[in-house]
């Protein structure tokens, strides 16, 4: 999928939500648990009351991984199941992969060729080579972690070398990669108030914003100062949506989430473009 295909579907949906399906079998309906493969029939309940309210899905697949062969498999039927069914669906592998460039290569052929998802979240610290192999994929996203939520983001992202912060250190050196207008960019929704200072580094790029809802972002703090002329924004919301019902109407439950946060959405779509 092309970043133009992708701000046709926001256009379209008058969405740019995101829904992360980190699926914990603690937490889903328990009679799912007597099914042939729960995480599945859960994701499969979600996507089909929820696909026309987003734009892109995330799986974590830390949350696929934990539960060994099983997990993987799961994972791969609901990539199958999104590309059969709902192949406008912007689709995010949330790995955070990163390491040096040989094992970078193999880590996006399982992600892009294998299981056929659109993009893929990278960690940088280990600089260009470990990333450029994500990036030589033909229309395949690299989303780079930048400025995460988590408090730990200042320990290391925020520090400041010769006056200027580590991310945008980050931000500029990596506009220098080879088919770098094939990333993508994390920035957490509790940061909102660095967006301004990143859109001057990137101003045309997408950035995924996790954070709103459960961990304290403000949806309209991160349109205000993250906003551009193709949105440029997929604001994720994971455990908010998919685990707002753990009863049999979870799946409702979850739509009517994913409505609530749809509609802001096209509100603040509607104050940026008419202005």
């Amino acid at each position: 999928m092309t970043q133009d295909q992708l701000f046709a579907e926001i256009k379209k949906k008058q969405s740019f939500l995101c829904i992360g399906l980190d699926v914990d079998l603690n937490k889903i309906p328990s009679y799912l648990l007597d099914t042939e493969d729960p995480i599945f029939e859960f994701n499969k309940a979600i996507i089909d009351a929820t696909h026309h309210l987003c734009v892109a899905y995330k799986p974590n697949t830390a949350f696929y991984e934990a539960y060994g062969l099983k997990g993987w498999k799961a994972l791969e039927k609901t990539i199958n199941y999104l590309n059969t069914h709902y192949p406008e669906i912007f689709t995010i592998a949330d790995a955070k992969r990163g390491d040096i460039g040989n094992t970078s290569t193999m880590y996006a052929k399982a992600f892009f060729e294998d299981l056929a998802f659109d993009s893929v979240t990278v960690a940088p610290y280990m600089g260009k080579d470990s990333v450029e192999p994500f990036l030589a994929f033909k229309n395949k996203h690299t989303i780079m972690l930048a400025l995460t939520s988590n408090k730990g983001a200042f320990d290391f992202q925020t520090k400041t070398i010769d006056d200027k912060e580590v991310y945008k250190y980050v931000l500029e050196t990596s506009k220098g990669w080879a088919n770098s207008e094939n990333l993508m960019y994390v920035v957490g929704a509790t940061k909102a108030e660095y967006l301004a200072d990143i859109r001057q580094i990137i101003p045309d790029s997408f950035l995924l914003v996790p954070g709103v809802g459960a961990q304290g972002g403000n949806l309209q703090d991160v349109c205000k100062y993250g906003m551009n002329n193709s949105v440029g924004l997929l604001i994720n919301s994971s455990r908010g949506i998919i685990y707002a019902s753990n009863s049999d109407d979870f799946a409702e439950a979850a739509a009517n989430k994913a409505l609530e946060l749809k509609n802001a959405m096209a509100l603040e779509l509607s104050h940026y473009f008419k202005s």
